[in-house]
């Protein structure tokens, strides 16, 4: 095969490409990826929700009963499927009845996590359901285990999802809503090891198999319990809440054993350019810095298999799911901005960075059943920014746009030969990263090429299934850098990927640090 034939506009003889080959089996559909893994996260910190989702119905800017409209429709068109709330470690100081009533009669509290501002409650329970009914998205709610009670959780279940006369159902009713919602999924706390409580594995096992017990299924609500799991790489923290099920190794759980207390386990997992301290810049950083980024985004695949293959031992049945249900880049608050909003930018690396997440999480779907990107608006790796009236769609937010046709989708097997690797963090970092998944009549593949400075030739070998129609897009920009702004909000943004069909396999050119999609049409 000839690079020439790919019509570059700078000629080949003087350019370095690498080469890389991909193989999809088509005919090979593994396990199905949960639409959840594209789950998105909102607490109370900084404009995440006052300023960003919420602007209150007096608002110049259009908005849904006080919910920003522009970013309904924004999410709406990613086909956000769940939403998780009101934390995070805000979840741990929350009392949810603090957050019903009329509007300017609510209790105040001082939100101690994040910036030690006084919340009014004005969004609150009544809010954040309507949000999830205009997003046509699941709710996700963090229950308040580190200083709350577990009656408090219970009485929150019943006052969201019983529908008789109950007194949390007339609580509601009193409120302003007649009929129950809907609930599925129910976190018991947020980080007990930490911000939620401090608790070591063993007491937090205790205290979440006894909030989950009294989280009560009612009427037709059936509840997924997720109990708050480890950080990162703390893999003894998963084996203690599976032996706290009653599980035994190589043995599925005894029949009742265990059954209410939780469904599901949950981590957290962070990339962290730099240190603590110093994070580091979202928008002014070099090449080392790039590639270190990416190779500690990389560290997520290696934990979701060693904490998938814990529960695997204690339950070969995967009767438990695992989420990870906050992930993404931590860097530095913008420059004059409040430091405990954790108001960051977001670029081209960023987006890249995302690409590597959900392509692991297309491999590892047959145990991981939630992932929650941290977090949707204005805080930390957010898909929108708001500047006044204006809507910044992020680039990590068009990796979410690109991708959404694998949710739901089978899971497909790809393997990658020759890709170039660099030494980074300690770490051999591949240059290329691709999944695969199909429905129906329809394969999508996403590929992306990491490399700083060259451009990628992809040739993807497709077996096992006849290919029709492709069409190609990609996020792209000149520097890993680049990134939208209200000045120039579409500076990153998808476009066309020119898709070569040479018999069974196509072949593309992408740019360098580029992300990229291909459907097909298949047979």
């Amino acid at each position: 095969m000839s690079i020439d034939t790919l019509n570059m506009s700078t000629p080949a003889a003087v350019r370095r490409v690498s080469e890389v080959r991909a193989v999809v089996d088509l005919d090979e559909p593994g396990a199905v990826i949960s639409r959840h893994v594209y789950g998105q996260f909102a607490e109370h910190l900084g404009h995440g929700i006052y300023g960003g989702f919420w602007v209150g119905p007096d608002s110049d800017i259009p908005n849904i009963r006080g919910i920003r409209t522009d970013i309904v429709e924004a999410l709406r068109e990613i086909r956000v499927p769940n939403v998780r709330w009101p934390g995070g470690c805000f979840a741990d100081e929350y009392h949810w009845r603090d957050g019903t009533g009329r509007p300017g009669s609510r209790a105040r509290m001082v939100n101690t996590h994040w910036g030690d501002v006084v919340e009014d409650n004005s969004f609150g329970t009544h809010e954040f359901m309507l949000l999830c009914e205009l997003l046509q998205a699941e709710p996700y709610i963090s229950a308040n285990v580190g200083s709350g009670t577990v009656r408090e959780a219970s009485e929150w279940v019943e006052y969201l999802t019983r529908g008789d006369d109950s007194p949390m159902s007339a609580l509601r009713r009193q409120n302003g809503r007649d009929e129950p919602w809907k609930v599925r999924f129910w976190g018991l706390g947020n980080e007990p090891w930490g911000c939620g409580g401090r608790m070591d594995a063993e007491a937090y096992a205790a205290t979440a198999r006894t909030f989950g017990t009294y989280s009560r299924d009612h009427g037709g609500n059936k509840l997924y319990r997720i109990a708050a799991g480890a950080n990162s790489d703390a893999y003894e923290w998963t084996e203690t809440l599976m032996r706290t099920l009653g599980f035994r190794l190589g043995h599925s759980r005894p029949e009742g054993e265990g059954v209410g207390a939780y469904q599901a386990i949950s981590f957290h997992s962070y990339t962290v350019p730099g240190t603590a301290e110093a994070k580091g810049s979202a928008t002014c950083f070099e090449t080392d810095e790039y590639y270190r980024t990416l190779a500690r985004a990389t560290q997520v695949g290696e934990q979701l298999q060693r904490h998938a293959a814990i529960m695997d031992a204690y339950d070969p049945d995967r009767t438990i799911g695992l989420a990870l249900d906050e992930w993404g880049v931590w860097l530095d608050a913008e420059p004059d901005t409040h430091p405990g909003f954790l108001y960051q930018q977001n670029s081209v690396r960023d987006a890249l960075v995302a690409s590597i997440h959900l392509d692991e999480f297309h491999r590892h779907a047959d145990r991981l059943v939630m992932a929650n990107i941290a977090q949707t608006v204005n805080v930390l790796q957010a898909v929108l920014l708001t500047d006044g009236p204006t809507l910044i769609r992020t680039p990590t937010y068009w990796v979410f746009e690109m991708s959404k046709g694998h949710q739901d989708a089978h899971s497909l097997r790809v393997r990658l030969d020759n890709v170039r690797r660099v030494e980074s963090d300690g770490r051999s970092l591949p240059l290329a990263s691709a999944s695969a998944s199909r429905t129906e009549g329809s394969a999508l593949i996403s590929l992306s090429n990491l490399d700083a400075d060259e451009p990628a030739l992809i040739t993807v070998e497709l077996r096992g299934g006849v290919a029709g129609a492709a069409r190609g897009r990609m996020l792209t920009a000149d520097r890993a850098t680049a990134h939208n702004t209200s000045a120039n909000p579409d500076l990153v943004t998808p476009v066309e990927l020119s898709v070569q069909q040479r018999g069974s396999d196509l072949v593309v050119e992408l740019p360098p640090h580029t992300f990229a999609t291909i459907e097909l049409e298949v047979g």
